[in-house]
């Protein structure tokens, strides 16, 4: 039987994980392929440097596994918290916005940062010039931005998708006064029709694009470095994987790639387990800062069909349901003292690590410690003499027992998570139900079940069952699931074509493609270019073999400019997201 090594990666906010992973061919009668964990390691992130990270995580795994197996890697997939929490902790790069939307609503109600720009000129719906564009303001506004050392630009113009000329000319314009300064047109990111999203979604994939790029570079050196030449691909906020050509040209697509590696690692870990193949299931990971949440419906994902949220801003990248919390292993514990009684706070905050693991002051891990090692619900992890000791220390300063600091830190953490959990299917239930396997679920997703990960996963597991009333089970290798996901994720990507018989034009905006058409061109033929047109670009990036599927596909009547009737076609196409194998 022919096996293929795989390697996955995860920077997380906490741990640095990697696995290597051996994947056999399908066998007759089987779903998917399997595969094998060869060796995993797990090393403390370096916020400030994580290709460091990658460099200690990938050493640690190479020294479990046999002389010149690296060399036979034939894929290695990323996963990385580098550019959110670049967001997060508002250390991206400032941005420079222009801004074209012509006759309507004022575009600085949708603006981002310091350094705007609002050009005149405008569009219809149709890309039909209404007024000329005006760089005038643009290039005094592109020279101040070089003083001001801006380091990117995007350039958004209303209906950019179906006329890119206005984005163009911005961006050609940016470039004589300012060459040095890398520029993301927006029309390029996504062919959807929103401007406030499409205007978050250049922005936010301009902001860390430096960061982004930066980071591939080391992580790139440091593979070749170790004898690693295998393709290299980079998680997404869908649950696919992009190569890292495309990621590179989009890095916005990958910036909440965390949350979709626990989903896709659950599913790899849970290959044979029929309670989340059928009905509704509830997938938590827990790791040292924060705890992902999602869903699963008939053992599929559901998808955020308004888009992944950033800092309160929809964008256009298309993202799995999730939420996270700040409640990890690290997380802080705060005491205070409300109308009388002494109240523990678990996070959001992380002072990790933990006590167990050599840290200075007590955390959530710590408190679970104390209460499982009295009486034994859940597992205990690490040093449990430094836990009861740091929770001791603390506890002594509220005049409250050990025990009952520790439990009432265990309840405010796992309640938190509850209410987490029933927002998150509340949010997920307030419009149809969408996931990676079906355009449409009909029914409401209500969970029967839970499948728990991460590295504290196995301190909690019998307690939220307790609290949720719902079987909790724990995977094998729940503490690298997120890299078991990386390295088992297919490569996916997405493409949106228009098609306007009355302006005889087909146009498709990411791949900068335009065509002319006949006034008999159908959906149908637009739907089949679109199809052509996304396997021809995974090829292009190095990825064969790959199923591409239809999610949208419109018709609109309209009439052209001389009042004759014609059609406006929009089809969107995606190479289906998934795993490649379940791990035995």
């Amino acid at each position: 039987m022919m096996e293929t090594l795989v390697l996955g990666i995860d920077a997380g906010g906490t741990h640095t994980d990697a696995v290597l992973l051996s994947c056999a061919s399908m066998a007759e009668g089987q779903v998917l392929p399997t595969a094998r964990l060869i060796a995993s390691a797990k090393v403390k992130t370096h916020h400030e440097d994580l290709p460091t990270s990658v460099r200690e995580v990938l050493y640690a795994l190479e020294a479990q596994s046999s002389n010149g197996t690296f060399a036979n890697v034939s894929r290695v997939t990323l996963g990385a918290t580098l550019a959110v929490n670049a967001l997060v902790q508002d250390c991206a790069d400032p941005v420079g916005l222009a801004l074209s939307a012509g006759p309507g609503l004022d575009p600085h109600r949708f603006a981002l940062g310091k350094h705007i720009c609002v050009i005149p000129g405008g569009l219809d719906h149709r890309g039909v010039e209404v007024s000329p564009l005006r760089t005038e303001m643009l290039s005094q506004a592109a020279s101040q931005w070089h003083k001001d050392e801006v380091k990117a630009v995007a350039c958004v113009s209303k209906f950019s998708p179906r006329n890119a000329i206005h984005e163009k000319t911005m961006g050609e314009t940016v470039h004589k006064i300012a060459p040095d300064l890398p520029v993301t047109l927006g029309h390029r990111l996504s062919g959807r029709l929103n401007f406030p999203r499409r205007v978050a979604t250049a922005y936010f994939n301009a902001a860390v694009q430096r960061i982004h790029n930066a980071f591939l570079d080391a992580v790139e050196s440091t593979l070749t470095d170790m004898g690693l030449h295998a393709a290299i691909r980079l998680l997404k906020a869908d649950g696919g994987a992009v190569p890292l050509l495309l990621s590179r040209q989009e890095p916005v697509q990958s910036i909440l790639s965390g949350p979709a590696a626990s989903v896709m690692g659950t599913l790899a870990l849970c290959g044979d387990d029929t309670d989340i193949r059928q009905g509704c299931s509830l997938l938590l990971d827990m790791g040292g800062t924060t705890t992902d949440l999602a869903l699963l419906v008939d053992g599929s994902p559901v998808v955020d069909r308004d888009g992944m949220l950033l800092k309160g801003r929809r964008t256009l990248v298309r993202s799995l349901a999730s939420l996270s919390i700040g409640i990890g292993g690290d997380s802080r514990l705060n005491v205070s003292t409300q109308n009388g009684a002494v109240c523990v706070h678990v996070g959001p905050l992380r002072e990790g690590p933990a006590m167990a693991f050599g840290g200075n002051r007590p955390t959530f891990l710590d408190a679970c410690n104390v209460c499982n090692a009295r009486d034994g619900m859940d597992a205990i992890a690490g040093n449990t003499t430094a836990s009861a000791s740091g929770i001791a220390i603390l506890a002594a300063k509220h005049g409250l027992s050990p025990e009952k600091l520790a439990y009432l830190a265990m309840e405010n953490a796992l309640i938190q998570v509850a209410n987490a959990a029933r927002a998150l299917t509340a949010n997920v239930n307030a419009q149809p139900i969408y996931t990676l396997a079906a355009l449409r679920a009909v029914r409401e997703a209500h969970p029967k079940c839970v499948r728990l990960v991460g590295g504290p996963a196995n301190c909690i597991a019998h307690r939220l069952s307790s609290l949720l009333a719902l079987p909790v089970a724990t995977p094998p290798h729940a503490d690298v699931a997120n890299a078991v996901g990386a390295a088992l994720t297919i490569p996916t990507d997405t493409l949106d074509l228009y098609a306007d018989t009355g302006r005889r034009r087909l146009d498709v905006p990411a791949l900068e493609l335009h065509e002319l058409i006949g006034s008999n061109y159908r959906v149908e033929n637009a739907r089949e270019r679109a199809c052509h047109l996304l396997y021809d670009r995974m090829v292009a990036a190095g990825v064969e073999d790959v199923h591409v599927e239809v999610t949208e596909a419109d018709v609109f009547a309209t009439l052209d400019e001389n009042g004759h009737g014609s059609r406006d076609m929009r089809v969107t196409c995606q190479v289906v997201p998934g795993i490649a194998a379940t791990l035995l």
